[in-house]
C-alpha cells in the first residue's frame, strides 16, 4: 500500500539513496552506469492497480528508448520503479514487475532475479529440492500443489510475463551466492531455477 506521503518517500529513497548507490558501485567496477527513472522519457506509463493500494502503478505501456539509446552507447541503465499515469502522477511499481515488463520491451536473451534462496524449492525446508527448469504449465500445477506460494508467487508471474513475451529464459538466483550472475552465465548447468516457454528445451 503506497499512500500519498508514502509515496514522496518512496521517491526520495529510490530516486535520491538506492539509484545513486548502485549507480557509484557499478561505476567503480569500471562499467559506465547511468540513473534513470521509468519516470523518464515515459518509460514506464501507468495506471492505478488497486484503489485500496493506493499510488501502486500498474504498467500499460513501456517505452524503452531511453535504455536503448544508453545501451548503445555501453552504459547501463540503473533504472528506479517508477512510473507516471497519464496526468503525470508518479506511481510505485513492483520492481520484479517493472524488470519483466522492460526486458519484454527490450526483446532481451534472459533476464535474471536475484532472491534470498536457492530457487523454487519443491520442499521450502530442504536445500536439496531444487527445482532446475520450469515452464508455464508445471508453474500452474506446482501453484495448485500447494508447492510454489507465498512470496514466490509473483517472483514467478514476472518470470512467466517475461517467457510469455518474447524472453527465452527468466532465472530466480540466490544473490547472497558470490558471483551467481556470473556462475549462470558462463557455466553450462547454471544455478538456481530456469523459467522457460513450455516446449522450450534448455
Amino acid at each position: 500500500v503506497t499512500d500519498k506521503e508514502t509515496m514522496e518517500i518512496v521517491s526520495m529513497v529510490l530516486l535520491g539513496t538506492v539509484n545513486p548507490q548502485l549507480v557509484s558501485a557499478i561505476n567503480q567496477h569500471g562499467a559506465p552506469a547511468v540513473g534513470v527513472s521509468g519516470q523518464d522519457a515515459n518509460m514506464f506509463v501507468v495506471s492505478p492497480h488497486d484503489e485500496a493500494l493506493g499510488f501502486v502503478g500498474e504498467i500499460t505501456k513501456v517505452d524503452a528508448t531511453i535504455v536503448k539509446k544508453m545501451l548503445a552507447e555501453s552504459q547501463v541503465p540503473v533504472v528506479a520503479t517508477l512510473g507516471t499515469d497519464h496526468v503525470g502522477q508518479a506511481y510505485n511499481i513492483n520492481a520484479d514487475t517493472a524488470a519483466s515488463a522492460l526486458a519484454v520491451a527490450l526483446k532481451a536473451e534472459k533476464i535474471l532475479f536475484l532472491t534470498d534462496i536457492a530457487g523454487v524449492l519443491r520442499d521450502p525446508s530442504d536445500t536439496e529440492s531444487l527445482i532446475p527448469t520450469l515452464s508455464p504449465s508445471s508453474v500452474k500445477q506446482l501453484t495448485k500443489d500447494g508447492v510454489i506460494s507465498g512470496g514466490m508467487i509473483p517472483k514467478l508471474d514476472s518470470c512467466l510475463h517475461a517467457v510469455n513475451g518474447g524472453v527465452t529464459t527468466a532465472h530466480i538466483l540466490d544473490g547472497r551466492v558470490a558471483h551467481v550472475t556470473l556462475l549462470e552465465l558462463l557455466t553450462d548447468t547454471g544455478v538456481g531455477t530456469m523459467v522457460v516457454a513450455d516446449g522450450a528445451t534448455s
